[in-house]
C-alpha cells in the first residue's frame, strides 16, 4: 500500500512538472509555426519579367531567412491587378492561416487614371478584412507622377498615409524609394527592366533591403499577437 502511494505521488509530481513546463513555454508555442505573411499585390509583387527565384517574394524570403526570422512569405501577387481585383480576392488570399499581410496595390489604378476615391475605398475594405481576421498589415504606398494634374496627385498620394494612420498599420511610403538616386525623385533606370515600369533583379534586391526591416517589425507584431491570444486562452 505504501509503495502504491509513493508511485502515485511520483506520477502526480511528474504531471505537475509537465504542466508547469507547458505554461512556461506557452509564449514560445504561440508562434511555434512560422509567421505566414501574405504579399497581396500586382506584378511588382508577383515578380513580372524575372526568373522565379529573382522576384520580390523569393528574395524577401531569402532576406528574412538570412536574419533568422521565423516567417513564410506567400506570393499573392497578380500581374495587372487593380485595387478592385485585390479586394475581390483578399478574403480567400488571407484564408484562415495568414498572420500578416504586405499590401502593395494601386500601381495599376494609377496607370489607368482611376479615381483616387475609388482606390482609397478598395484599399480601406481590404484593410477592414485584414482587421476582422486579426491580421497585422504593412501598407506599401506609391506616389503619382503628376501626369493627371496636381489635384489628382495630391489626392492619390494622400491615400496611403491616411489609411495607415486610420488602421494603425506599418507603413512604407513608396515601393520605389530605394531606386531613386536621392530616395525621393526620379527612378534611376539602371534598376529597371526595359519597360521602365518593373524592377530588374538588382532593383528587386534594393527594394527588399528597403522594405526588409519593416517586414521584420511585421513579424514581431504577428508574434506578439500570437502570444497575447495564447495567454488569453
Amino acid at each position: 500500500m505504501g509503495r502504491a502511494v509513493r508511485q502515485g505521488y511520483g506520477a502526480s509530481l511528474q504531471r505537475s512538472k509537465a504542466a508547469a513546463l507547458i505554461l512556461i513555454a506557452a509564449p514560445t508555442l504561440a508562434w511555434a509555426e512560422p509567421v505566414q505573411i501574405v504579399a497581396l499585390g500586382d506584378s511588382l509583387t508577383a515578380g513580372y519579367g524575372l526568373q522565379r527565384d529573382k522576384g520580390f517574394v523569393p528574395r524577401l524570403q531569402a532576406w528574412l531567412d538570412a536574419r533568422g526570422a521565423e516567417a513564410e512569405v506567400v506570393n499573392a501577387g497578380v500581374s495587372g491587378d487593380t485595387t478592385a481585383g485585390g479586394l475581390a480576392r483578399a478574403e480567400w488570399s488571407l484564408g484562415d492561416k495568414a498572420d500578416a499581410m504586405i499590401l502593395a496595390l494601386g500601381g495599376n489604378d494609377l496607370l489607368r487614371g482611376i479615381d483616387p476615391a475609388v482606390t482609397r475605398e478598395n484599399l480601406r475594405q481590404i484593410l477592414q478584412i485584414a482587421e476582422a481576421k486579426g491580421v497585422e498589415v504593412m501598407l506599401v504606398g506609391l506616389q503619382s507622377s503628376g501626369n493627371y494634374g496636381a489635384a489628382y496627385k495630391q489626392e492619390f498620394d494622400a491615400i496611403y498615409p491616411d489609411l495607415s494612420e486610420e488602421f494603425g498599420t506599418l507603413y512604407e511610403s513608396n515601393w520605389f524609394r530605394a531606386l531613386a538616386n536621392d530616395g525621393q525623385g526620379m527612378i534611376d533606370q539602371k534598376w529597371m527592366q526595359g519597360d521602365g515600369i518593373h524592377p530588374n533583379g538588382r532593383g528587386v534586391e534594393r527594394i527588399v533591403e528597403q522594405l526588409g526591416p519593416t517586414v521584420l517589425d511585421l513579424v514581431e507584431r504577428a508574434q506578439a499577437d500570437a502570444t497575447t491570444r495564447a495567454q488569453a486562452d
